[in-house]
C-alpha cells in the first residue's frame, strides 16, 4: 500500500457524496433488522425449536463464506458495456427487498420442517442478494475515484449513513414486535414490507447518481479463476490490511458484547446511556479521521486510531468503575478509524495489484476479506 503524494483534488459535491451515503443507508436498515430480529422471530414467536435454528445457522454461515469471493470473482470479470458492478447493484435491489420480505411470512401454524425449511431457503435467497449488492458497493469506492480523499470523502458519508441504518434496525423492530399479551404479527408484516421497499428505493437511488469509470467497465481478458486467486493470495499487502481488519473487526465485536454485561452487572446503568458513550464518540470520530489523514495518511491515522481504540477496550479491566465509560468513549474514537479508513486501505490494495495483474479486481479482495 502506497501514499498518494500528488496534491489533493477538489472535494466531491456535498450531493454526490449524500446520494453515495444512501446506498449504506438502505443495505444497514435492511441487515440491521434482519440480524437483530430473525432469530427471536422463528423461536418466540414461531415456535421453531433451537436445534431447527441452529441446523439453519450453520448452513447459512457455510454459504455466507463461500459466496462473497465467488461473486467477487464473477463482478471482476464480468463485459458489459453498462458497467460490471452498478448493473449488479440496480437489478438485485428489487431481489433484495422481496427475499427480506418473504424471511418474516413464513406460515406462522406450520410443523417444525415446514419452518425450517422456509427460514434456510430465505435465508439464503436473501443472503445471496445482499452479498451482490454489499460486495458491488465496496467495490466501488475504488473505481468511482482514484483520490485518497475523495475515498474518505465518501466513506465517511457511507458510514455516517450505515450507522442511522443500524440504529433504525434497532429501534424499528421494538416497536412492532408483539409485545406480552399480544400475538397478531399484522403490525411487523406491514413494517418489513415498508422496509424492503424503502431499503430497496435508497439503494436504486445510488445506482442512478452514481456512474462507473468506463475504462474499468469493459475488461479484455478476464483473469483465470486460479491466477486470481494467486494474485490475490500473493498481495502481501492484502494480507496484512486482512489480518488488521479481523482484529479491527475482534475489537468491535469485544466492546460491543461487553456494553450489556458492564451496564448490568458493573455499572448498574442502562443499557443505552452506555451505549451512548460508545456510539456519540464514534459519530463524531467518523469525520475527523479526515483530518487525521491529512496529518498521517492514511496508513498512518489507522494506525494511531487503533492504538487509542486498544488503549480504551485494554483500560476498561484496570480502571476504577467511574472511569469505564470514559475507556467506552476513548474506544469509540478509536474505531471510526476502521468504520472509515479499512475500505480505502483495500481500495491502495487494488491499486497496487492492478500493477501486478493487469486489472481492476477490486471484488476479489473485498469478497475474500468478506470471507
Amino acid at each position: 500500500m502506497t501514499e498518494q503524494s500528488a496534491p489533493e483534488p477538489a472535494q466531491l459535491s456535498f450531493s454526490y457524496k449524500f446520494y453515495w451515503g444512501v446506498a449504506a443507508l438502505g443495505t444497514s436498515l435492511i441487515s440491521g433488522i434482519y440480524g437483530g430480529l430473525l432469530t427471536i422471530f422463528y423461536q418466540d414467536y414461531l415456535g421453531l425449536s433451537a436445534r431447527w435454528i441452529g441446523i439453519a445457522a450453520t448452513v447459512y454461515a457455510l454459504w455466507n463464506a463461500f459466496n462473497d469471493p465467488l461473486f467477487g470473482y464473477i463482478t471482476d470479470s464480468t463485459q458489459s458495456k453498462r458497467g460490471r458492478r452498478i448493473p449488479y447493484m440496480r437489478f438485485t435491489a428489487p431481489f433484495l427487498a422481496l427475499t427480506f420480505i418473504l424471511v418474516w411470512f413464513a406460515p406462522p401454524q406450520a410443523g417444525q420442517q415446514t419452518l425450517f425449511w422456509w427460514m434456510l431457503v430465505t435465508m439464503l435467497l436473501y443472503d445471496t442478494c445482499y452479498t451482490i449488492i454489499g460486495l458491488v458497493y465496496s467495490a466501488l469506492l475504488p473505481e468511482v475515484t482514484e483520490s485518497d480523499a475523495q475515498r474518505n470523502g465518501l466513506q465517511i458519508s457511507s458510514s455516517l449513513f450505515g450507522m442511522l441504518g443500524t440504529l433504525l434496525g434497532f429501534l424499528i423492530p421494538d416497536f412492532v414486535r408483539p409485545k406480552t399479551g399480544e400475538s397478531s404479527l399484522v403490525p411487523l408484516y406491514i413494517a418489513m414490507i415498508a422496509v424492503g421497499l424503502v431499503g430497496m428505493t435508497l439503494i436504486l437511488i445510488t445506482t442512478f447518481k452514481v456512474k462507473e469509470r468506463r475504462e474499468f467497465a469493459i475488461v479484455d481478458q478476464p483473469i483465470p479463476v486460479w491466477d486470481a486467486v494467486k494474485y490475490t493470495f500473493t498481495s502481501k499487502s492484502f494480507l496484512i490490511l486482512v489480518a488488521e481488519n479481523f482484529m479491527a473487526i475482534l475489537m468491535s465485536s469485544l466492546i460491543l458484547g461487553s456494553i450489556f454485561y458492564l451496564a448490568d452487572y458493573v455499572l448498574q446503568w442502562p443499557a443505552m446511556q452506555l451505549l451512548a458513550f460508545l456510539f456519540i464518540p464514534l459519530i463524531i470520530g467518523i469525520p475527523l479521521t479526515t483530518l487525521f489523514r491529512k496529518w498521517l495518511g492514511v496508513v498512518g491515522a489507522q494506525q494511531f486510531l487503533l492504538v487509542i481504540a486498544g488503549i480504551g477496550l485494554v483500560a476498561i479491566g484496570f480502571v476504577p468503575t467511574a472511569l469505564i465509560p470514559a475507556c467506552i468513549a476513548l474506544a469509540g474514537i478509536g474505531l471510526a478509524g476502521p468504520q472509515t479508513l479499512s475500505n480505502v486501505l483495500f481500495a491502495q490494495v487494488a491499486d497496487e495489484d492492478e500493477l501486478r495483474s493487469g486489472q481492476r479486481r477490486e471484488g476479489a479482495f473485498f469478497g475474500v476479506n468478506a470471507l
